[in-house]
Parts: structure tokens; C-alpha cells; sequence
């Protein structure tokens, strides 16, 4: 067996945080874009309700006289 001189298990304990940590970073982000997406997507899902208040609305504000 050739030995390189490096041992596998040779490994700092600060670079192995440094990892973990980025690996952390890397998920939480992906969670706050995944959260991000879910409200853009209902929002676009609730577009034709809201178009549809609103149009209630200004006839609403047009027949009182208040537009």
C-alpha cells in the first residue's frame, strides 16, 4: 500500500466547520428562497380574486359619488 504522506482522517477541526457552516448557509437560504416562491406563487394564484375586488370597489366608489 503507498503511502502519500496525507491521511485521510488528517482534517482540521476549523476547516470541518467552515464547512458545515457553509453547508447551513447553503440550506437556510434555499429554505427562505423555497418560502419566497410560495407567496409569489399564491399571490398570483389569488391575482383574479383581487382583480376582481377591486373592481368591486371602484364600482362601489362610483355609484356613491366618492370617484
Amino acid at each position: 500500500m503507498d503511502s502519500t504522506g496525507a491521511d485521510r482522517a488528517d482534517i482540521d477541526v476549523d476547516d470541518l466547520l467552515k464547512v458545515i457552516l457553509g453547508l447551513a448557509i447553503v440550506w437556510l437560504l434555499l429554505e427562505i428562497l423555497g418560502t419566497v416562491l410560495d407567496i409569489t406563487f399564491a399571490l398570483i394564484e389569488a391575482l383574479p380574486t383581487l382583480i376582481a375586488v377591486a373592481i368591486v370597489v371602484l364600482i362601489a366608489l362610483r355609484l356613491t359619488d366618492r370617484l
